[in-house]
């Protein structure tokens, strides 16, 4: 079961779909039949949500092309009334792509924007995701007037202008209603602004085997309970609070105390045992007064903090949540890295190094999560994500060689070894201040409880998105960690399969 629910949130690379395909091809079945497939599974798609009306395919010269042909050909057969427009030059089409223009009957008109007039359907099948250069001339023309007329539009596998992998625009992107994906999706189905183009997305089976997804070995895929929910810590029966783990939090000063004990409460309400929020002896009167269950204790150098985190079985450490950028933090960052525990960096732990970056990321260790959003992120490694959000995060998560949470809308999860997700269910209303401390808090718990860092760091970014989902309009930070039992029972109702309770 786990198998055919994977194919769902693989996120396959174009090179990687390739090689799905020619494995499938390989072991027996031809490519024109791949190619039938794909365009029938658009036909069942597009017959699921509109009655016969008149319809505009658009092919371009590949693959892309070719699904959109047997597209054509199949609502005509089945009464519809279809016109079809392509690329004129077939410079790029391949053999199964000009078999399947050859099985269309009716006449070919040269894309243009002219052709749109009288349409009420469109289906995208000028460019697929291997697409790696900006869209020009007419067909970029005709593009821009297709969104601009608001005409239901159904992308055949990416719209037309989307990376693939990256989720770039190249010049121009068709805006699709809906998407029709063959197999997997693309990584640039997720990623902005790819995303924002993508509309309803769909994964149709047409007919690749399961099993060559253990011969590609994908690393990179949708954030998901398919992926990390076998790691999830679920409590046993005969348990005590310290088998769930005790984390520690560090606070800022008085003044600064308000993030800390934001990311604090969240890690005791996704269920670590115990939690501590350590600081200097003029935060322990205000965060004594605005705590209950979270305990308070306070140091006034780096060695009583040590003392702090390593008596009582602590078992993770959390730093940066109005920490204050300077010198201060850098050394207590640096001191709470020596300890080689589970640590979580957020916030005022990263930017500190802006000028001292090579002093962090020798000291980082594998047991590390990192939560940069994109400013943060560019002052830690000197680069924005650019087109490629995505293979930023994984080579930097390579070179400090811990767990890097990339904030965003389409947040991305990286790991060292290579594994990589991509969050979809976060809100908008996410973007609050003091979201992000809770989010480095929800880690810090699951660290806590023994989780590995890749999947502590999944899970903690999927439950502060289902969170905030239980609240939405009005949502504050302090809301996000009320709604996590919620949020919890819910992932253990429609998931529960995954889970485990761990001797």
């Amino acid at each position: 079961m786990f198998q055919m629910r994977r194919q769902t949130v693989t996120l396959l690379t174009t090179s990687q779909m390739i090689a799905a395909d020619e494995q499938t091809v390989a072991g027996g079945k031809r490519s024109i039949e791949l190619m039938e497939a794909a365009g029938a599974g658009v036909v069942r798609e597009i017959r699921k949500r509109w009655e016969p009306r008149p319809t505009l395919v658009l092919c371009g010269p590949g693959n892309n092309g070719g699904d959109a042909y047997i597209v054509a050909s199949l609502l005509d057969k089945a009464g519809w009334p279809v016109r079809v427009a392509a690329v004129s030059s077939s410079k790029d089409s391949t053999d199964d792509a000009k078999m399947a223009a050859a099985g269309w009957d009716g006449d070919v008109l040269d894309i243009s924007p002219d052709v749109l007039e009288g349409c009420d359907l469109i289906v995208d099948g000028i460019f697929g995701a291997g697409l790696s250069r900006d869209i020009e001339g007419v067909v970029s023309d005709t593009i821009r007037a297709i969104n601009e007329m608001a005409i239901p539009t159904v992308a055949v596998d990416i719209p037309s202008g989307i990376h693939g992998d990256t989720g770039a625009i190249c010049g121009v992107a068709i805006k699709a209603s809906l998407t029709v994906n063959f197999f997997c999706r693309r990584p640039g189905h997720w990623l902005y602004p790819g995303r924002r183009y993508v509309g309803q997305s769909v994964v149709v089976d047409i007919g690749i085997p399961l099993n060559v997804l253990e011969s590609i070995k994908p690393l990179i895929f949708e954030n998901s309970p398919f992926v990390w929910g076998q790691q999830y810590p679920v409590p046993a029966d005969d348990g005590h609070k310290y088998d769930r783990g005790h984390a520690v939090v560090v606070s800022g000063t008085v003044g600064k105390t308000g993030a800390s004990r934001l990311a604090a409460r969240a890690a005791l309400r996704v269920g670590a045992g115990a939690v501590t929020l350590a600081g200097p002896p003029s935060s322990m009167f205000v965060n004594a007064a605005h705590l209950t269950a979270v305990m308070t204790e306070t140091f006034r150098d780096l060695g009583e903090l040590s003392d702090i985190i390593l008596k009582r079985m602590r078992s993770c450490v959390l730093v940066g949540p109005g920490n204050g950028v300077g010198e201060d933090t850098r050394d207590l960052t640096l001191q709470i890295l020596s300890l080689s525990l589970p640590t979580v960096l957020d916030a005022d732990a990263l930017t500190s190094f802006e000028a001292n970056h090579h002093d962090l990321l020798e000291a980082l260790h594998d047991r590390c999560v990192l939560t940069p959003h994109q400013g943060e992120f560019q002052r830690l490694f000197g680069e924005g994500f650019g087109k490629d959000k995505l293979s930023k995060a994984l080579s930097s998560a390579s070179k400090c060689n811990a767990t890097i949470i990339v904030k965003g809308a389409d947040t991305v999860v990286a790991s060292p070894d290579g594994r990589a997700v991509v969050n979809c269910n976060a809100p908008p209303e996410l973007a609050t201040a003091g979201s992000g401390d809770v989010l480095a808090g929800i880690v810090a718990g699951l660290l806590a409880q023994g989780m590995p860092t890749f999947e502590a760091a999944c899970a903690g970014v999927w439950l502060h998105s289902a969170s905030a989902r239980e609240v939405r309009f009005g949502l504050i930070a302090e809301d996000i960690a009320e709604a996590l039992p919620a949020s919890i029972r819910d992932l253990f109702s429609r998931y529960g399969e995954f889970f485990e309770v761990k001797s």
